[in-house]
C-alpha cells in the first residue's frame, strides 16, 4: 500500500467470533462468508484499502493466540484476498503481532497493525511488553519484508502512566527508528476521536506516515484531514455507529460522498 497526497480510507472488518473464543458460534465458512460480503460493500464503495482483526475474541488473550485462531483469521484472510483487489490488512489482538505476521505472510496481505511496539503499557489484558525488534526479525525470516508494520503509540484502551514522561513525538521517532512503516494514533477507546494537538505535534516532526485509528466520522474528518496521510474507520461504518452492528451502506456512501468533496479541494 503506497502513500501519496491523496488521502487514504481504510475499512475495518470486525471478523466474527473465532473457535475456541467464548462468543464463538458460526462456522469458519460462515465467518468468511460474512467478511467477504463486507470486503465487497468497502469495495464498492471505492475505499482505499481494508483492515481485519478479530475484534469479537473477546476477552484477548495477551501477546499471542493459539493455533486455532491464526490458522481460522488465514481462511478468513484469504478468502477476502481472492474476493477483493483493494490493499488488505490484518490485526490480531491483542497484540498478537508475529501470528498477525504470519497470516500476512500466507494469504498475501499488504499489512498489519502491530500493538506495543515500542515502549510498553497497561492494556486490559494486563502489561504488553515493546515488541520492536523481535517482530522485525521475524519479519526478516518469514520473507515477510513487503508486508509494511504500521505501529500503535500511546494506544486506546491503555494506561500510559509508566512512560508520562515520553511524550508522544519521542514516542512516535521510537518507533521510527525501529523500522516502522507508520504510525496509527488513537482515541482513549474504540469510536473516542483523536486529540488533534497530538496530531498537530506530530504533523511535521514525524516522517512516517500518520494514520488515525480511531473516532473518524462523517461530521468530523475534515477537522482531521489534513492532520493525516490514513483514516482506519471501522464503528462510523456500522448501523447505528456500532461496531458490533452490520455496516451501513447508507453511512458508508455518505462518508465516501464527503471524501471525495475533501479531496477534490486539496
Amino acid at each position: 500500500m503506497q502513500f501519496s497526497d491523496k488521502k487514504l480510507i481504510i475499512g475495518m472488518i470486525h471478523v466474527q467470533a473465532l473457535p475456541g473464543t467464548p462468543n464463538h458460534k458460526l462456522s469458519v465458512e460462515e465467518i468468511a462468508a460474512l467478511a467477504v460480503d463486507e470486503a465487497r460493500q468497502y469495495e464498492k464503495a471505492k475505499l482505499d484499502a481494508i483492515m481485519i482483526e478479530n475484534m469479537h475474541d473477546v476477552p484477548y488473550l495477551k501477546g499471542q493466540v493459539g493455533p486455532e485462531i491464526t490458522a481460522a483469521m488465514t481462511f478468513v484472510a484469504k478468502a477476502i484476498r481472492d474476493a477483493v483487489s483493494l490493499p488488505l490488512g490484518i490485526q490480531i489482538l491483542a497484540g498478537a503481532n508475529k501470528e498477525a505476521l504470519a497470516v500476512a505472510k500466507a494469504a498475501n496481505l499488504d499489512f498489519i497493525r502491530a500493538e506495543g511496539f515500542v515502549f510498553g503499557h497497561v492494556a486490559d489484558e494486563g502489561y504488553i511488553d515493546s515488541c520492536a525488534g523481535e517482530l522485525m526479525r521475524y519479519r526478516k525470516m518469514i520473507g515477510a519484508d513487503k508486508v509494511k508494520v504500521f505501529t500503535d503509540i500511546k494506544k486506546k484502551h491503555s494506561s500510559h502512566a509508566i512512560t508520562s514522561d515520553v511524550d508522544i513525538v519521542e514516542t512516535a521517532h521510537a518507533a521510527e527508528f525501529f523500522l516502522s512503516d507508520g504510525i496509527i494514533i488513537t482515541g482513549s477507546s474504540t469510536g473516542k476521536a483523536v486529540d488533534i494537538r497530538e496530531l498537530d505535534a506530530l504533523k511535521d516532526t514525524v516522517d512516517q506516515p500518520i494514520l488515525v485509528g480511531s473516532g473518524i466520522s462523517v461530521d468530523n474528518i475534515a477537522e482531521y484531514w489534513h492532520y493525516a496521510h490514513a483514516f482506519i474507520v471501522g464503528s462510523h461504518f456500522k448501523e447505528k455507529g456500532y461496531w458490533m452492528n452490520p455496516i451501513s451502506d447508507e453511512r458508508l456512501t455518505e462518508f465516501m460522498n464527503k471524501v471525495e468533496v475533501l479531496r477534490s479541494r486539496q
